[in-house]
C-alpha cells in the first residue's frame, strides 16, 4: 500500500518555507502540511518557558490530527530551547534547526562570523556551545532582530519593505567591534533566507550567507529513504493556529511552495 503520511513542517510563521523548499526539491512526491503557529507569533520575543510550554504540546496535537511520518521544526528559536523535549514527548522522528555556525566557520576566511537570529535564538547557551565546539578560533558577533522577522513575513505577504529597514537589521552585526573583518554571517532563523536577497542588495560590501536549510531537507531525505509516496501527492495544506485573512498575494506566494489548501487548528 502506498504510504500517504505527510511530512509536518513546523514554525512561528512563514520562515519554514525556507525549509520547505529545498525539501520539496528532493521529495517531490511527499505530502506536505505547514503549520505555523500564528497565534502566538513572533517566538523570538517570547520567554524560554513560555517556548518550552507551548511547542511540545502543540505538535502533538498537530501530530495526532495530521498523522505526519516525521516532523520538521523548522524554528531556530524553539529548538534551541526545546528539541531535547520535543523528541521525547513524540513517538516519531523530529528534524531540528539549529543556526549553521559550523558551516559558516569553515567559510570563514577572516575568521568573524556573525550570526543574526532572533532575541529569543542568540542569546542561548546551546548558540554558547556551537560556538565553542565549532568556531573556536573566531570572533562570533550576534545580533537579534525581530524587525528582520516581520519584515520577511510583510515581504511574503507582498508587502513593500525599506531598503533602510535591511540596512538597520545589518548595522546590528557590523557596527560591533570586529564588524569590519566579518565577512559570513548566519542566517540563524529560517524566516531569514526568505529575504537574504534584500540583505545581499544593501550590503555594503559582499557577505556569505549561511543557513541550514539543504541541510535539513538532506537529513529528511536520508531518514524516510526507502518509504513509498503516492505518485500524485495532494495539494499541499497550509495550517494556522490563529485568524487568517490571506490577500491574493499570500496566497499566491504559499502557492510557490506548493500549499495551496488553507486550515485553521
Amino acid at each position: 500500500m502506498v504510504d500517504r503520511r505527510p511530512i509536518l513542517f513546523f514554525d512561528s510563521g512563514v520562515g519554514g518555507l525556507s525549509v520547505l523548499a529545498p525539501t520539496r526539491a528532493l521529495l517531490p512526491r511527499a505530502p506536505i502540511v505547514y503549520a505555523a503557529d500564528n497565534a502566538f507569533f513572533p517566538y523570538g520575543l517570547k520567554s524560554e518557558a513560555e517556548i518550552a510550554d507551548r511547542v511540545p504540546a502543540l505538535l502533538g496535537r498537530l501530530a495526532a490530527h495530521y498523522r505526519p511520518r516525521l516532523i520538521v521544526n523548522a524554528c531556530n528559536t524553539a529548538c534551541t530551547i526545546a528539541l531535547a523535549t520535543m523528541r521525547a514527548a513524540l513517538d516519531l522522528p523530529v528534524v531540528g534547526t539549529v543556526p549553521a555556525i559550523r558551516p559558516a566557520a569553515q567559510a570563514s576566511r577572516t575568521r568573524v562570523i556573525g550570526v543574526l537570529g532572533t532575541e529569543a535564538t542568540v542569546r542561548q547557551p546551546y548558540v554558547d556551545r556551537l560556538s565553542a565546539d565549532y568556531a573556536a578560533d573566531c570572533l562570533v558577533l550576534r545580533h537579534g532582530s525581530a524587525r528582520l522577522v516581520e519584515l520577511a513575513e510583510a515581504d511574503l505577504r507582498g508587502e513593500d519593505t525599506p531598503d533602510d529597514a535591511y540596512r538597520a537589521v545589518l548595522s546590528g552585526l557590523l557596527d560591533q567591534p570586529g564588524g569590519a573583518r566579518l565577512d559570513t554571517i548566519v542566517l540563524a532563523c529560517t524566516h531569514f533566507p526568505l529575504v537574504a536577497g534584500r540583505l545581499t542588495a544593501v550590503a555594503p560590501r559582499p557577505f556569505a550567507f549561511v543557513d541550514g536549510g539543504a541541510g535539513i531537507a538532506r537529513r529528511v531525505a536520508h531518514l524516510t529513504e526507502g518509504q513509498s509516496w503516492p505518485d500524485e501527492p495532494p495539494p499541499g495544506i497550509a495550517v494556522f493556529t490563529g485568524p487568517l485573512d490571506p490577500t491574493p498575494a499570500f496566497r499566491a506566494s504559499l502557492a510557490r511552495f506548493g500549499l495551496v489548501t488553507f486550515q485553521q487548528f
